[in-house]
């Protein structure tokens, strides 16, 4: 072969696995539920007094809040603004407590809906007479954010109030499913939900399925987004990105989060307080090149483990270098991040028994149960492990289908 072939498939092979990471051009311009409202659907709010569940994600596609374009209509009055996890503005660190504040420009008091409380108080609804969710999710049940949904879904519902969803993309996709059902004696914040780790599911959708298999008696109506289907990423919808979290920074984090969000369970560090969070694994007692060759041996689709080192500025270890691995996703349409993350854990807690622990409680609150936790202690093989799951997500899989509104590639 001549030198010149050869530089020819090399840069072919390197272009074809690299083209996961490149935004995609928009299948369609996917027009979010906000201007939906504005555009077609005054009539739900004309006339009303609004409270508004949001944070910094609650845009337009040029970017413009929610906040001033309602502020800004004829015949509305915005009243209240309740805000999530991290803040009306997303800079709160994880777990981070937000205090109740104003609205600097409106003078609009913002009441927060993670600190002494999760759910809307009767003050915080004093007045209100529909309450609008407009938040940009992960399609990840351990993500907080549909957790405040339902705490506003149900104080609603208590009050009569009517509750709108301003529909948005699932980030991931709306097809792909995996993960175990969460069990309901591990019900918590990040667990609201007797659905899987990562559901393929909008907010909107997400809400019809909770009203109705929880009887929920809500007056709910869902904003739908015009030219969002469900085989479409993030990156193909044409929207803006806006970091959901501080350690969400881009499309990259939220594809391994799925699985790797699993090792704030344990002693290992998670990439927080790197330029990568979610997509690096490591701790200081582990050797990152045996680590990244032990992953690559068992040849998960989709995926590549390089042996990596970090030092974190916060969370686990911070100031110390830790060596581990950085999970690359060469073709994200057959990664799925739980196997991954699974055969990671398995093989530290294998080679490095005297130093590896979980955090039980914790991690048995992300998992949705105790049984991946004790599958992983008792040595049960991965392809083992996502075979028992597989049965009760087909009763989902088959359960969604009608609260579905958007249709699959």
């Amino acid at each position: 072969m001549s030198p010149k072939v050869s530089f020819l498939i090399t840069l072919v092979t390197l272009f074809s696995a690299a083209t996961w990471c490149v935004p995609q051009i928009a299948r369609n311009a996917v027009i979010p539920g906000i201007e939906v409202l504005l555009n077609e659907r005054l009539d739900l709010v004309r006339g009303k007094r609004i409270g508004l569940v949001t944070n910094h994600t609650g845009i337009d596609r040029r970017g413009r809040h929610d906040i001033d374009l309602l502020r800004a209509l004829q015949g509305v009055k915005l009243v209240a603004l309740l805000s999530p996890e991290h803040g009306i503005r997303g800079q709160a660190q994880a777990g981070e407590t937000v205090s109740n504040t104003k609205d600097a420009a409106s003078g609009l008091p913002i009441y927060s809906l993670y600190g002494q409380v999760t759910r809307p108080t009767a003050e915080m609804l004093s007045g209100v007479e529909v309450l609008l969710y407009d938040i940009q999710d992960l399609g990840v049940r351990f993500y907080t954010y549909i957790s405040t949904m339902r705490e506003c879904m149900e104080a609603a519902a208590s009050k009569g109030i009517p509750f709108i969803v301003l529909d948005r993309p699932d980030p991931l996709g709306g097809e792909i499913i995996e993960g175990g059902l969460l069990d309901p004696q591990f019900k918590s914040f990040v667990g609201a939900y007797e659905i899987p780790i990562r559901y393929g599911m909008t907010p909107g959708e997400l809400a019809r399925y909770y009203c109705e298999e929880n009887d929920l008696h809500l007056h709910l109506e869902v904003v739908k987004m015009k030219g969002w289907g469900r085989g479409d990423w993030y990156d193909q919808t044409g929207l803006p990105w806006v970091a959901p979290s501080p350690n969400i920074p881009d499309l990259e984090s939220a594809l391994v989060y799925p699985g790797t969000c699993l090792v704030e369970g344990t002693n290992l560090s998670e990439g927080r307080g790197t330029a990568k969070p979610f997509r690096i694994v490591g701790a200081p007692w582990i050797d990152g090149d045996w680590l990244a060759r032990s992953l690559n041996e068992r040849q998960l689709p989709g995926t590549k483990f390089l042996a990596a080192s970090f030092i974190p500025t916060q969370s686990k270890f911070t100031g110390q270098t830790c060596r581990g691995v950085e999970i690359q996703i060469m073709d994200r349409t057959r990664f799925r991040p739980l196997p991954g993350t699974i055969e990671l854990l398995k093989a530290v807690r294998s080679k490095y028994s005297e130093h590896f622990q979980w955090n039980r409680d914790h991690f048995d609150r992300l998992a949705g149960s105790s049984q991946l936790r004790l599958a992983i202690d008792q040595g049960q093989g991965t392809q083992e492990i996502i075979l028992e799951w597989q049965h009760r997500l087909k009763d989902f899989e088959q359960k969604r289908q009608k609260f579905l509104l958007y249709p699959g590639s």
